[in-house]
């Protein structure tokens, strides 16, 4: 049962079964009434016919019977006595005597009757009550009312079967009220009933294993590709080549969208794994510059202290330095730090960055409108680190002038960096975002940086639900935009 087949299966099996055998159970019961009923209508065909004899006044030895194996009749008056029975009926059972012998030989008909001409001669005498005729027929007449059933069995000529038994009442002439109680055999039922369920239980079985076959067969053949599937995986795994790829179905089902969701998720951690093999190959290149540097120095330092150039060791220290806290804040990022939900007011942080700003070649021009303040939400360190990031590019790349606006636009906040410098060429404004990407190659490393500032710029505005692009300024360099969603005021 661990299978996913073998319980599709068994599934469908169970249900299939539970609704044939309730199908079963019902068409039985139909079945067995309606031919009940049928034989009911015979029994109470037969009884009117013997009843309306009776109720012409037909003497009970020329009664005309039917056939006691198709109809056996009993006819019994007020008192329970029998009256007139079936020829060859030898017992019978469920008509509420078992008497086959006749226990009144005559019976009074109208004309030996007494009759002064004040009585009524359909009702006896006027008993002033109607009630105490309800169901009794008037005199020469058979009830119309929807007679008794019942079911028993009768033995004709030592034969016994069961019926189904109808109880008429008609009275004679003379008052005298008769109950006639004919059968019909139940055999056909019997017989309908019994080949049904035969045939519902060898039926059954042989259903419910094409059933379950069937469901198997298909369900097997519906999981193939997601064996496909698995065994792809497996096989990735196993030669961790990840631009392998799963097999997709040409079918539009839910396993060729898992089969394409699959395939987008390899692609995804192909290029996470590429980019963090190309993130660690980069900062091993970039690290080794400065280490080797300052090993250099601190080893012609060694040999001739003369020779030390203290001031160069200092500033490939802190470029190490800078260095290190750079891949660290990656690093952070890429595990799925989150920015935290500080309130913060983005044209004060500006303000604040700018004043600790400690031998910029070129002053920094700060425009903050003096209207309310301009509030986000956030990690404040982070967004610091994007402001001062921005601010050491354009002081980088400036000629003249570098200036940092704050304004806000579309319920929004725009932070604005712009410098006068050689600015951005369009088809490269995306790709400085890149880690360790310089445009400046000619340049040396000392000026030029290790090209993560933009990075990680980008990648903290993103985790503050924000953008950074690039454009031209109107100085014609290159303007930085940080746009972040504004705090929702709290009063609104």
């Amino acid at each position: 049962m661990r299978s996913v087949r073998a319980r599709a299966a068994l599934g469908a099996t169970v249900v299939v079964a539970v609704a044939l055998i309730g199908a079963g159970l019902a068409v039985l019961l139909v079945l067995r009434a309606n031919l009940t009923d049928q034989a009911g209508l015979q029994a109470e065909v037969a009884a009117r016919e013997v009843a309306g004899q009776l109720a012409l006044d037909v003497p009970v030895h020329q009664l005309d019977l039917p056939d006691a194996e198709e109809h056996p009749v009993q006819v019994i008056d007020e008192d329970g006595r029998l009256v007139a029975v079936s020829k060859d009926l030898v017992a019978i059972t469920g008509t509420g005597t078992d008497r086959v012998k006749p226990q009144v030989s005559a019976l009074p008909t109208s004309a030996g009757t007494d009759d002064d001409g004040g009585g009524d001669r359909h009702g006896g005498e006027d008993r002033g009550d109607d009630d105490a005729n309800v169901g009794i027929p008037a005199r020469g007449e058979v009830s119309t009312d929807d007679p008794d059933f019942t079911n028993g069995a009768a033995t004709v000529d030592g034969d016994r079967a069961d019926y189904r038994f109808a109880s008429v009442s008609a009275t004679t002439g003379a008052g005298v009220t008769l109950t006639v109680h004919a059968g019909a055999p139940l055999a056909t039922e019997q017989r309908a009933v019994g080949s049904v369920r035969r045939a519902m239980l060898i039926g059954l079985p042989v259903m419910l294993l094409i059933v379950a076959a069937v469901t198997w067969l298909m369900t097997r053949r519906a999981l193939r590709p997601v064996e496909g599937i698995r065994a792809e995986m497996s096989a990735i795994t196993a030669s961790e080549d990840l631009s392998r790829r799963v097999p997709e179905p040409g079918s539009r089902d839910e396993i060729a969208r898992l089969a394409r969701t699959t395939n987008e998720t390899l692609t995804a951690l192909e290029a996470s794994v590429d980019r963090q093999r190309r993130f660690v190959a980069d900062a091993s290149h970039e690290l080794r510059s400065p280490i080797a540097s300052l090993r250099t120095q601190l080893e012609v330092g060694a040999a001739h202290p003369e020779l030390l150039d203290v001031p160069g060791a200092v500033t490939d220290t802190v470029r190490l330095q800078a260095l290190a806290a750079d891949l660290l804040l990656l690093a952070r990022l890429d595990a799925g730090e989150r920015p935290g939900s500080t309130r913060l007011d983005i044209g004060a942080l500006v303000h604040e960055e700018v004043s600790q700003r400690t031998g910029d070649r070129i002053p920094v021009a700060v425009s903050v409108p003096p209207s309310d303040p301009l509030e986000v939400t956030g990690s404040r360190s982070q967004l610091a680190r994007i402001i001062g990031n921005l601010l050491d590019n354009a002081e980088r790349h400036a000629e003249s002038s570098v200036a940092v606006s704050v304004r806000t636009e579309r319920g929004g906040v725009v932070v604005a960096v712009g410098d006068d410098g050689p600015g951005v060429p369009e088809p490269e404004r995306e790709r400085i975002f890149e880690r360790f990407v310089r445009l400046d190659d000619a340049r040396s490393r000392d000026e030029g940086g290790a090209g993560l500032g933009l990075a990680i710029a980008r990648d903290v505005a993103r985790r503050h639900q924000g953008t950074l692009t690039v454009t031209r300024s109107p100085e014609g360099g290159a303007r930085f935009e940080l746009r972040l969603p504004a705090r929702p005021d709290p009063g609104n």
